[in-house]
Formats: C-alpha cells, structure tokens, sequence
C-alpha cells in the first residue's frame, strides 16, 4: 500500500514539472499545443469555402452536426506558402476560450513531454515569420527546436468575432449579415 501512494505522488509531481504536447509541423518548422487544448485531430475533411471570409480561413466543417470554422495556420501565421497537398493536411481541433476551431497543419508528429524548465521564453525579434505575441515559448527538443503556440492569443478579438459570424450564419446571406454590421 505504501508502494501504491509513493507511485501516485510520483505521478503528481511529474506533472507539476512537465508539460504535454500535441506537436504538428507547417513547412520545416516544429510546433506544439497544450494538449489540454486539443479536442481531437483529424485527417482531411471536406471544406466548405465561406464568402467574405478573412484570407486565413479555410472555411467551415460539419463534425458530427457542429459546424466549426477552419483556419489555415500557414497563412494566419503568414508562414511560407506552400504544403503537402490537400488531401495530406491534417486539422487539429481546438477549444480555444469555449470556442471549438480547426486549424490546419501539415502533419501532427507526435505527443511531447517537455521539462516546463526547459521553456524558455519567447524571443523578441520574429521567429520563423511568427510574431512573438503568438509563441507561448520555446525549446529544444533533441535537434530540433520547438515553438510552442499560444493559441489563445492566434487571433484577434474581432477576429474571434467573424468566426463566431461564420459558424452561426453558415446559410445567412452574406448580404443580410452585412447590413446587421452596418
């Protein structure tokens, strides 16, 4: 019994000092979410484009009867153009602040367990194209270096606004959503 409790507080106290990781790759480039955040990830998915939509949203998906906005994270990030075709992305779906979003990636890597010691802050000046405002941190991981996203803080409250739009009006005329703006 005693064996059992040691076990147990050795568990608690690795995740007081560790941090999960979703990792998923844009590019060359190696990235990471709290996997508390990730609700599920799947492969391609049918895409319905939505007029008026900002640049960086892809559109909208019907998972399971939820209608949820889908933003290409190269382009929201304004990372290099280009990726895998679009039958190889994958889309990592998110509950960002009560909101349920996909993102699209190029490939979803593995389950990461980094040292939240290991974290260091993000730089000052851009990293890979990234405004700082958008990395939570950054780390090595073997050869690699891993930016950690803070995807509370990837879009914009307006922003978060026009997803909300698009999700909730996905057969209102755009004409009709226009002049209630007005």
């Amino acid at each position: 019994m005693t064996q059992m409790t040691a076990t147990v507080a050795s568990d608690l106290s690795e995740t007081d000092h560790l941090m999960q990781l979703v990792g998923f790759k844009i590019g060359k480039e190696q990235f990471g979410v709290d996997i508390l955040m990730v609700q599920e990830i799947i492969r391609s998915a049918k895409i319905a484009t939505v007029p008026n939509a900002p640049s960086f949203v892809q559109g909208i998906i019907n998972l399971r009867g939820n209608i949820i906005p889908v933003i290409d994270l190269r382009k929201r990030l304004t990372l290099r153009t280009g990726g895998p075709p679009p039958d190889r992305t994958w889309i990592i779906i998110l509950d960002i602040e009560g909101k349920t979003t996909g993102f699209i990636v190029d490939l979803v890597t593995e389950v990461l367990k980094v040292e939240k010691s290991a974290i260091e802050p993000p730089p000052d000046i851009v990293v890979a194209g990234l405004e700082s405002q958008y990395i939570h941190g950054v780390c090595d991981i073997g050869d690699n270096l891993l930016i950690i996203l803070d995807f509370n803080r990837i879009l914009l409250i307006e922003e978060i606004r026009k997803l909300k739009d698009i999700q909730h009006s996905g057969s209102t005329d755009d004409t009709d959503r226009q002049t209630e703006e007005n």
